[in-house]
């Protein structure tokens, strides 16, 4: 997705909560493209990328490893990788890991690209009868 010059991208990528279909068209093609996927939990995003053939490499990045990891992860995108970062259900960073590694990311000025899913907050807003045109 980057020329040779250049630095790789941190995608934050949302995932499906509950619904596998529930993720984005986006978010399936960024996920093929990038060159790593760092997962929450490896063996539960597996389900996810096997249902849609995403073969991409998957390495975890969790609370109990993300501080170490990070030195590695920013190697990889000074050295023109991209990398998806996913949690086990919804957007990381959003209580859950991923804050530390996008907070080093953004101290080495590197990109740091967003792909937002399903709210499921925004989804039951919906059908709640309450008023939010002033929201």
């Amino acid at each position: 997705m980057n020329s040779e010059d250049s630095f790789g991208t941190l995608y934050i990528v949302a995932t499906p909560i509950g619904n596998l279909e529930d993720i984005t068209f986006r978010a399936v093609k960024i996920l093929k493209q990038v060159d790593l996927i760092a997962a929450e939990d490896t063996r539960h995003s597996k389900k996810l990328l096997s249902h849609y053939e995403i073969k991409t490499n998957l390495v975890s990045c969790h609370e109990h490893n993300e501080i170490n990891k990070t030195p590695q992860f920013i190697t990889h995108l000074k050295n023109g990788l991209d990398i998806a970062l996913i949690s086990d259900a919804g957007t990381p960073s959003i209580s859950d890991p991923g804050y530390k590694l996008v907070a080093a990311v953004a101290k080495e000025n590197l990109s740091i690209i967003p792909v937002p899913g399903c709210s499921a907050a925004i989804a039951g807003l919906s059908v709640s009868g309450l008023p939010t045109d002033s929201f």
